[in-house]
């Protein structure tokens, strides 16, 4: 039997470190991924049996797939035979358990995160307060209904599998593992042979009695965990021997609460009898958010960029080693464009005048829509950072939160490779107008949002998210290099953290106003006048389309194919790659010829410089697309001169001294 020691390494990737934790489903080391340059923890199994292996791998892949920042993610699942067993070993996508005779090891890799279990903390401090289990309970039951959703019962929901981290922020982990490794039980071999499948301190009654666990198992085991934590003993009270409580759980003795004060209700709820009458996990969580929420702190945390400390949990490398990105082209409007010319699914639901004009969005919504779950609500201080969590997103690769670059109704997270490159990204962008979509996309509802995924574009992925208050949001995700992660699961997990967010209210918004000299202050369609738009020949004069709060205005002819003007506010931290250098009303900016295509011409004229909150240099900005029949210096002739003429309107409207 192979024995295990620091310095040994699992599939030529994962180097032990140290054990840093130890139960019936296995030990548990800390280890470094050499690959991804990260510290990672691994679990070791070795199962009974090539059907027990099988299944440890079949559960490892289910709760791969749950994203959630609740959820401690699994990364990797290893076989490697025993010495001398003769055996294959597969991994992630190669070959699986049972390639041949022989025992194996099995690891399952997940994020390492620095905690204490539930059963730590109250061996260690004492039964928690009704308020801090209550805080615990409602995050873990959070993740339970997320799991739940996906189809994936844990099996195992104990205090030892419940992590907390020192700030208070509670994650399961090992969905699946333990109840993988168990052979098919039956009531008679459970008490006859006295084999206990799972903790039975925290066993569901009908799992005592041989049926097979699900999800109303779980919410039980959610409840025996913590009425431990306040009570300091099981529900079923305090015997000697482990079958005593496969007795009382099967006879359904249960000891009374005395220490759960506020939490009795919920507890009470949690610990039904008959799984019939007992709560599901979504129902479970809004017992436990109405009786002891979590704190604003721990909610902060969980819900804003800064979730698990990014700054300890992330890379940070200075921009200017990246390769540059040019996102730049890829307005809000561009992508709910592209994705309706890609996949005919999404249709606009909202805004147009009888005229067919589009109608410009209100700046402010009903005050009923701003508050309420799942709305954007105000467009000027939404925060689209809020929907994304770098530290979520920590399976891919080391990553980091991007908060201003490209159009200003965006956020990105970055997954970076060793030498600060970009390997990938994902990003969040509003819609001012919500899509509808047709019978050929699979739609979701998440409590009052839906998500729908279009298909894979090459290495571009994206997911939308129709709010409450008929607005969208586009999540997407991209992959820059080969071997980097796939940009559809970039996506799926950034837009499950997102829903997340907005199940319990609105999104996020921002922590400081928009400063009094930034462009965010204006509207677009209003720095081009008639006259100016006149130079183009054949172009409408009104606005064809806007964009999320103003920031975007487009202007197109009749036929909307012989001219095109759009004017966008954005941001970028490396402007002089975006063209050759010219003078627009005595700026520095940059022009570039047919960036968009035949007769098109793109200005790019700077606002101002500002450090963001990540310490980044970075530049606001216009970008303004003139596209007609003419040569393209015309175009390019007339793009510089209505530039010019809107940097004269914006000086005109914002403070001086901009």
């Amino acid at each position: 039997m192979l024995t295990l020691k620091a310095g040994h390494e699992v599939a030529g990737r994962y180097l032990l470190r140290e054990p840093i934790g130890r139960g019936g489903m296995g030990v548990v080391w800390q280890a470094w991924d050499e690959t991804l340059k990260r510290t990672v923890a691994v679990k070791c199994a070795r199962p009974d049996d090539e059907q027990a292996a099988r299944r440890l791998k079949k559960e490892a892949q289910y709760a791969a797939r749950l994203h959630h920042p609740n959820i401690v993610p699994v990364f990797d699942f290893v076989e490697e035979p025993e010495e001398g067993s003769g055996q294959g070993a597969g991994q992630g996508s190669g070959q699986g358990p049972g390639g041949g005779s022989g025992e194996s090891t099995c690891w399952i890799v997940m994020e390492y995160v620095p905690s204490r279990s539930l059963a730590q903390l109250v061996a260690e401090s004492g039964p928690l307060s009704p308020e801090d289990a209550g805080s615990v309970g409602c995050q873990i039951a959070a993740a339970l209904a997320k799991s739940h959703a996906e189809g994936v019962v844990h099996g195992d929901v104990t205090p030892e599998n419940i992590l907390v981290t020192e700030d208070g922020v509670a994650r399961l982990t090992d969905f699946g593992i333990a109840r993988a490794l168990w052979s098919d039980v039956t009531q008679t071999h459970t008490l006859t042979a006295g084999v206990v499948r799972g903790k039975p301190k925290y066993l569901a009654p009908e799992l005592a009695k041989g049926r097979p666990a699900d999800e109303k198992a779980d919410v039980f085991s959610l409840g025996a965990s913590l009425f431990a934590a306040v009570e300091g003993h099981s529900p079923y009270g305090e015997v000697d021997h482990p079958m005593a409580y496969v007795a009382r759980a099967v006879q359904g003795h249960l000891e009374p609460a005395e220490r759960a004060g506020l939490l009795t209700t919920p507890l009470t709820a949690l610990l039904e009898l008959d799984a019939r009458r007992r709560p599901d996990a979504a129902e479970a969580h809004r017992l436990l958010t109405r009786a002891a929420p979590p704190p604003p702190e721990i909610q902060g945390r969980l819900h804003d960029q800064h979730t698990l400390h990014l700054a300890s949990l992330t890379l940070r490398l200075p921009r200017a080693v990246r390769r540059r990105r040019r996102p730049l082209a890829i307005t809000a409007g561009a992508l709910a464009v592209a994705a309706a010319v890609t996949a005919g699914i999404l249709v606009a639901t909202s805004g147009g005048d009888p005229d067919d004009t589009p109608r410009a969005p209100d700046a402010k919504p009903p005050a009923t829509a701003a508050a309420q779950a799942g709305a954007i609500g105000d467009i000027r201080t939404a925060n689209p950072c809020g929907l994304l969590d770098a530290a979520s997103l920590s399976r891919f690769g080391d990553t980091e939160l991007d908060p201003d670059y490209g159009e200003l109704d965006r956020c990105d997270v970055l997954v970076l490779g060793a030498d600060g490159d970009e390997l990938a990204g994902v990003e969040a962008n509003f819609l001012s107008e919500a899509r509808e979509f047709d019978g050929g996309l699979s739609v979701r509802r998440v409590g009052s949002v839906q998500v729908a995924g279009l298909a894979r574009v090459g290495d571009h992925c994206e997911r939308y998210i129709r709010t409450s208050d008929r607005r969208g949001i586009i999540v997407r995700g991209e992959r820059r290099e080969a071997g980097a992660p796939d940009p559809c699961a970039l996506a799926d997990a950034a837009t499950d953290y997102a829903v997340t967010v907005l199940d319990q209210g609105p999104v996020p918004r921002r922590a400081e106003s928009w400063p009094a000299t930034s462009l965010a202050r204006l509207d677009a369609c209003k720095l081009l006048d008639t006259a100016a738009l006149r130079r183009v020949p054949d172009l409408g004069t009104r606005p064809s389309d806007y964009g999320f709060a103003n920031w975007d205005c487009e202007w197109a002819s009749a036929d909307g194919d012989k001219a095109f003007v759009e004017l966008s506010f954005t941001r970028d931290n490396q402007l002089e790659d975006n063209g050759r250098p010219t003078s627009v009303a005595g700026t520095t900016s940059y022009v570039s010829p047919e960036e968009e295509g035949e007769g098109s011409c793109v200005v790019y004229a700077p606002h101002r410089t500002y450090t963001n909150s990540v310490g980044d240099r970075t530049t606001e900005l216009f970008r303004l697309t003139v596209r007609g029949q003419r040569p393209v210096e015309q175009e390019c002739a007339t793009a510089e001169a209505l530039s010019a003429a809107a940097v004269r309107n914006i000086a005109a409207q914002l403070p001086e001294g901009t």
